[in-house]
């Protein structure tokens, strides 16, 4: 009853203003971009047998995704700080559509080059979409609630998530692929008949998508948007000087380790399931929808904690908890590794919208060219899954890889408490 009353404290604020139904539209682009990003784990479980690679080269799945926001961030800030948010978030969502579609091609060729492009393509309209969508739900009502604001808005990410994996799994994991034993007993005919099968069962969910995308950027073209930003003077510094302001270069850093820290442990949290306990997809499907489950629950929960908690706080007492499950994944043993994994999504939820609403807190004109510099540092989920992928490979034990994840967290919690300290001098 209480987060009821406080998502409704939350509309009523923005519908004094009215920005209600902007707030809703805004809101929908964290559900899309959110579940497009959650069906990566079963893409990349689906993509690894099909093709037989090694954890390293199933990992090029999250480069290729998160590679686009590094390139595309500064380009996005330049196009919405000309054009304003409303053309950014065209623009993105034609390249998301875009993206979708180029999967189809991408099957028909058996090509995972080609799924890569593709992948890439798409990820070039999210990160537009972020640039844009992130800010602006920060500056749709009061200043002091920007924080929970973009909680709220990305609960409905969180909700993506919990949906993704199952849909993926109907979809994409119908039957248990084949393992690569199995694939290297047929023959080259026979091999090719197998693959192609298995990408094909990749189109139907893409272009549905790309075609529910086309059609919320074409309700987005007819619908006036606000340009709401409470400083319409442009910024005068360049983007390296733009890490300077306040909390940006900061946040950055954090916000890099965070989110190639999450990538990871979405990501392959099948691929865990499989290599640690044994476990079949059609099992680790619903762990995953679990992982997103809590992922949402948990953004919910911050949104309501946030109320009673100062956002640097319970930023803290988040990473301590993540750290200590870490631990857990690294030098624990059977299925308790994977609930304390699950249970790690909980405990990330709030980490990107509060490192990214503390980090452009006071950035007045240079909220725009800050907002690009955190989409940019979302290049960690192009970096790190990588890093921790290779320690499998050489190791040939997954749970080392983790290792990786533990240090991100680490870094969080050092930033929580250097922007603790500051607030309190």
């Amino acid at each position: 009853m209480k987060n009821v009353q406080s998502e409704n404290s939350f509309l009523s604020a923005a519908r004094k203003r009215n920005y209600s139904f902007p707030l809703i539209l805004i809101t929908s682009l964290f559900f899309f971009w959110g579940f497009i990003h959650n069906l990566d784990p079963i893409l990349i479980k689906h993509l690894r047998s099909a093709f037989q690679l090694n954890h390293f080269q199933a990992s090029l799945v999250d480069s290729s995704v998160f590679a686009a926001y590094f390139l595309l961030a500064i380009p996005a800030g330049l196009i919405i700080q000309k054009y304003g948010y409303k053309t950014g978030i065209l623009v993105g969502l034609f390249f998301f559509a875009a993206g979708c579609f180029m999967c189809v091609p991408a099957a028909n060729t058996i090509s995972y080059p080609f799924f890569l492009g593709a992948l890439f393509i798409l990820s070039c309209g999210l990160a537009i979409l972020e640039t844009a969508a992130n800010p602006y739900i920060t500056i749709l009502g009061a200043p002091e609630k920007a924080t929970q604001r973009l909680n709220f808005a990305q609960s409905f990410n969180g909700l993506a998530a919990s949906v993704a994996p199952i849909v993926g799994g109907i979809f994409i994991l119908s039957d248990e692929p084949k393992s690569q034993n199995e694939i290297a007993t047929l023959n080259q005919t026979a091999k090719l008949a197998y693959i192609q099968a298995e990408t094909s069962l990749v189109k139907g969910p893409y272009i549905i998508l790309g075609i529910i995308i086309l059609l919320v950027m074409f309700l987005f073209l007819f619908v006036k948007l606000p340009d709401v930003t409470e400083n319409k003077e442009k910024s005068s510094k360049n983007f390296l000087q733009v890490l300077g302001v306040k909390n940006v270069g900061w946040s950055v850093l954090a916000q890099f380790f965070y989110i190639g820290a999450q990538i990871y442990i979405f990501s392959f949290l099948l691929v865990f399931a499989e290599d640690a306990i044994n476990m079949k997809g059609q099992e680790a499907k619903y762990y995953a929808g679990v992982a997103g489950f809590l992922f949402m629950i948990g953004r919910f929960a911050g949104t309501f904690l946030m109320r009673y908690i100062s956002p640097q706080k319970l930023l803290m007492i988040y990473s301590i908890i993540s750290i200590i499950l870490s631990i857990w994944v690294i030098l624990g043993s059977g299925i308790s590794t994977l609930y304390a994994l699950v249970a790690l999504t909980f405990f990330m939820s709030i980490m990107f919208p509060t490192i990214f609403a503390l980090g452009i807190e006071g950035a007045g004109p240079d909220t725009k060219p800050a907002s690009s510099l955190l989409i940019m540092s979302i290049v960690g989920g192009a970096v790190i899954p990588p890093l921790a992928s290779k320690i499998t490979d050489i190791s040939g034990n997954i749970h080392f890889s983790y290792a990786v994840p533990l240090l991100c967290f680490v870094i969080v919690l050092l930033f929580s408490l250097r922007f603790r300290n500051k607030m309190s001098s």
